[in-house]
């Protein structure tokens, strides 16, 4: 990291520190990176500025020495402008690093550690490789040789223009030939002539004048006894020679051609000619296959691999397992650590596919027979049964240093006789499993990033391809679930289809009925991948992978699915863990599960394809009614007494039992989303009104404010749906739940409106709890809108109802209700006396979160008496009742009460206080309580003499209340107006 690194000298003997994170790159195209994320530097000519800056490695360029390199003698007139203007763009480009481009003696210089450039790490590696030639460490000095070409990415600062990026281009171009040669010399000394033949031909072909490559050839070919050849290249060399240059060969090359005329036993590998030791005697494989070029994201698992396995150096044996899902990445990443870690293992590399996810996966006696073999074991000398062979492979490894790559395995048993089991060798394991290897580092491989799946989709289509459709390359990634397979084959379709922008790519992948299908190009496909997975399973493993995939919920519990699958909770917990470990399923967190995006739409596929469709439809009956059983049991403990929960569809499973208040309402809100996409799975069929019933008992998701908006989508969609096959009573209710959302969302008369539809449904289908409870919101909304006559009616008619269901919870509320209509209309003491029997009766029913409500209205009226230590007294025991049950709505709006006190209190600062908390919260009742809660932060503050933070206030609340055209605005306006006042009268009103 380019914090770790030693800084390169400049020409004032410094570099500052790159941030962790920043790399610059010049061998390829211009890059800068930060934390893998490619940054934009803009245009060519700035890049050429940042190159030239970068080449210079710290030193400083004048401003006419960048002019010259970046035009040449053809520069323009405002070329110093134009300059200066590429500097400061490339700072902004930076960002927090702008300070490494630095101006100094008229020009300028990048001030950056060596390893914070590609060129400066390949220069290192350079250095270091020839002082372990020098040691005659010639296998660690030819690995580190290679690790300084891989660095290449295509022709060096291409695309960069003028006359400085050319004769760079070719210098660095020299210089990678030139190590190129060193690397295939090295390979020579270690007796590898074979393997370089073809990479010799090749580079003779682009570079047929470079004598030195073409004694490598000879010497190569000799090596291998094709003397004949080897002679043929001195000839061709020669006459090549002399036809483009009128010379003759080099006296090397000359020298080289007589030795091998004579057959010079020197010309033999260093092995053959010594004796030499066993080291270099020893066959080393080197069988590892070739990394992709496009390998993106995941540095710091890479690394933590890395680090894990190079300690093989010591006197231990490491060990490291990647898992994951299939198509996630795992062999990719292998790989790639396996070569990054190459030089620490110079005897040699060892690979196999143990082909685990497939129907015959490789047996261990075979894989030993090939590993032997290729470590230099005869054949003959190779003993039949897994454990001689284990023996004899732990033998031949002592005193090596040689990394085992074990690509696919099945299971542990699989992978454990293959394990070197020799100090200073390592084993990757990579496997669909989760494998329980001792001393084993596990790495539970996860899908990519967004950032990172959007960069890999970008390197394989070209970011030309993309253009400025960021969001539509975002959207195809997300519908791959950044699943790196998926990702491989969606791009492959685009890059092969010309006429196909990103968007219509992005079009394909949105309908999830045929999302499969889509991924899929040659002999890649999606499905393929998990389909190796599903073939595996036994008839349980298979049928619960089918159900869960079912539901539409996001993720779910062990209890849940126990229920789904109709298994015992630790039957179901054995299946539903084998299916973890085969990667099919994630565990989120212990007792809770989800699948990747991809793996659902296979598992319900294969449950339309494999399941018969009374099973399906049975499996999500059994969830529904878990869900039913669970959440009315958590109503019923929140409002005991309440008789909702008898007027609610009887269910078969008896749900989860809580010990505490808070168990009960945590388990509501983390299973919000998968209850809401529940009651939208159920819609339109046999089970409609258990989930209108299953809304109903889950309101607490929307007074908590944990989930308002979702809320409110869910009871649209069950009074639609309702509403089409004409069921009265399910309309009714959803109805009266919909005026619940839309109060909290700010929108009275559609709340109002919802609730008198409720009303005649209710009693169409003679239904008590619209009956009651719709009386209750209308009078709510009428308070809100000022209608005091409308809303002790409406108050009058729910405590009727509520006698008559013998609903002692639902009397106590519309006593607090009845009162908040008193307090408003100057008859304080009835509304405390209200209240006090409120507070009473839902002490003797044992209402504890309900008696809160009550708390709340006394302190609203005890206000309204300017009693305001009584009233602080209530409103602060309610605010830690609401805390303590979660329900952020009503403690938010406790402490825009307490604002509103401490105001007419006269102490500005805790009115501050307490307004900022309520909006901190976020959870006040939508846009007109924020609104009324600004306004009296306003005027706190303007009390403070902060006059121009209240302005901002009250100008935000003005426009909330002018789009809503409620009354509030007018006092709004007339404290705006008073502003210019030396005082400012405490007349903010919450309501």
């Amino acid at each position: 990291m380019a914090s770790g690194g030693r800084p390169r000298d400049g020409a004032d003997g410094g570099a500052r520190e790159v941030r962790p994170g920043l790399r610059f790159g010049v061998l390829g195209p211009v890059r800068v990176w930060r934390e893998g994320a490619l940054l934009d530097v803009g245009s060519p000519q700035r890049r050429a500025l940042l190159a030239a800056l970068l080449l210079r490695q710290g030193r400083t360029a004048t401003a006419p020495e960048l002019i010259a390199d970046l035009w040449g003698t053809e520069s323009p007139d405002a070329a110093v402008a134009a300059l200066r203007n590429h500097a400061s763009r490339l700072r902004k480009a930076f960002e927090a690093d702008a300070d490494l481009l630095v101006s100094e003696s008229g020009g300028y210089a990048m001030r950056i550690t060596a390893d914070a450039l590609d060129l400066g790490r390949a220069q290192e590696l350079r250095t270091l490789a020839d002082r372990a030639s020098a040691a005659g460490d010639h296998h660690g000095a030819k690995e580190l040789i290679q690790r300084a070409l891989d660095l290449w990415d295509g022709e060096s600062l291409a695309g960069v223009p003028g006359p400085y990026a050319e004769s760079q281009r070719n210098r660095l171009e020299e210089w990678r030939v030139g190590l190129l040669e060193s690397r295939l010399e090295l390979d020579l000394t270690t007796g590898h002539p074979a393997d370089c033949i073809a990479e010799l031909t090749a580079l003779t072909v682009a570079h047929p004048l470079r004598e030195r490559l073409r004694e490598l050839l000879m010497l190569a070919l000799y090596r291998c006894g094709r003397q004949a050849e080897a002679l043929a290249v001195y000839a061709d060399t020669r006459r090549l020679l002399a036809d483009e240059l009128g010379v003759d060969p080099r006296a090397e090359l000359s020298a080289l051609q007589q030795r091998i005329l004579r057959a010079d036993p020197a010309l033999n590998p260093p092995a053959a000619r010594h004796g030499a030791t066993q080291r270099d005697t020893v066959v080393r494989p080197a069988q590892l296959p070739a990394a992709v070029a496009d390998f993106t994201g995941r540095a710091r698992l890479a690394a933590e691999l890395l680090s894990h396995l190079a300690p093989a150096e010591g006197p231990t044996m490491a060990v490291a397992a990647v898992s994951g899902i299939g198509g996630v990445g795992k062999t990719t990443l292998a790989v790639h650590v396996a070569h990054a870690a190459r030089h620490h293992f110079p005897d040699g590399q060892l690979y196999v596919d143990l082909q685990g996810a497939g129907p015959g996966p490789a047996e261990p006696e075979v894989v030993l027979g090939a590993f032997l073999r290729a470590l230099g074991v005869p054949y003959e000398a190779i003993p039949p049964g897994v454990q001689e062979r284990a023996a004899l492979y732990r033998s031949t490894l002592a005193g090596r240093r040689v990394l085992t790559l074990l690509d696919n395995a099945r299971d542990a048993g699989q992978v454990r006789p293959l394990l070197p089991g020799a100090e200073g060798c390592a084993a990757l394991v990579t496997s669909r499993a989760h494998l329980a290897l001792d001393g084993a580092l596990v790495v539970n491989l996860d899908v990519t990033t967004p950032a990172e799946s959007h960069t890999l989709f970008a390197r394989i289509v070209g970011p030309e391809r993309i253009g400025d459709d960021h969001q539509a390359a975002s959207a195809v990634v997300a519908a791959c679930g950044y699943l790196p397979l998926a990702i491989r084959i969606a791009a492959s379709r685009l890059a092969t289809r010309r006429r196909w922008t990103v968007a219509t790519l992005a079009t394909k992948l949105a309908d999830e009925r045929s999302r499969l299908d889509e991924l899929r190009v040659g002999d890649l496909a999606v499905t393929a991948c998990f389909e190796v997975g599903y073939a595996q399973l036994n008839a349980a493993q298979a049928r619960a992978f089918c159900l869960l995939g079912l539901p539409h919920t996001p993720d779910i519990s062990l209890p849940a699915a126990a229920a789904l699958l109709d298994l015992p909770s630790q039957e179901a917990e054995g299946i539903i863990e084998s299916l973890v470990d085969a990667s099919l399923l994630e565990a989120t967190t212990p007792d809770r599960y989800r699948f990747h995006d991809l793996v659902r739409l296979y598992a319900r596929a294969r449950a339309e394809a494999d399941q018969p469709v009374e099973h399906r439809e049975a499996a999500l009956s059994r969830l529904l009614d878990f869900y039913l059983a669970t959440a009315r049991g958590v109503y019923a403990r929140s409002r005991p007494g309440d008789r909702v929960v008898d007027h609610v569809a009887a269910t078969r499973h008896e749900g989860l039992a809580f010990a505490t208040q808070e168990t009960a309402s945590d388990w509501l809100l983390a299973e919000a989303e998968g209850l809401l996409a529940l009651v939208h799975q159920s819609l339109g069929g046999a089970w409609q009104r258990q989930a209108v019933d299953l809304l109903t008992v889950s309101k607490d998701l929307v007074e908590s404010g944990a989930a308002t908006s979702a809320f409110h989508r869910a009871a649209l969609a069950c009074r639609d749906a309702a509403r089409t096959v004409g069921d009265a009573r399910a309309e009714g209710r959803a109805c009266l739940l919909l005026s619940l959302s839309y109060r909290l969302l700010n929108r009275l008369d559609d709340a109002d409106e919802a609730c008198r539809q409720a009303l005649a449904l209710a009693t169409s289908a003679n239904d008590p709890i619209p009956r009651c409870e719709a009386h209750t919101d209308r009078g709510i909304v009428a308070v809100y809108q000022h209608r005091y006559g409308d809303a002790e009616r409406h108050f009058r008619a729910a405590l009727a109802a509520f006698r008559a269901d013998d609903n002692l919870p639902g009397v106590a509320n519309s006593l607090s209700n009845m009162s908040r209509v008193y307090a408003a209309t100057g008859r304080a003491d009835e509304a405390l006396a209200l209240l006090h029997e409120s507070i009473a009766l839902h002490e003797r029913s044992g209402g504890v979160l309900r008696v809160a409500n009550s708390w709340y209205a006394m302190g609203f009226a005890l206000t309204q008496t300017g009693r305001h230590e009584e009233a602080t007294g209530y409103l602060k025991r309610a605010m830690e009742c609401f805390h303590n049950h979660r329900q952020r709505l009503w403690e938010g709006s406790t402490h825009a009460r307490l604002a509103e006190v401490r105001l007419a209190q006269q102490q500005p600062a805790e009115a501050i206080h307490h307004a900022e908390r309520a909006l901190e919260l976020r959870c006040i009742g939508g846009a007109w309580r924020r609104a009324t809660v600004l306004t009296a932060l306003g005027q706190a503050l303007a009390d403070l003499g902060e006059t121009g933070r209240a302005r901002v206030c009250w100008g935000e609340a003005l426009a909330v209340h002018e789009q809503l055209n409620a009354p509030e605005r007018h006092e709004v306006r007339r404290l705006l107006a008073k502003l210019s006042y030396p005082t400012v009268p405490h007349s903010a009103s919450l309501a």
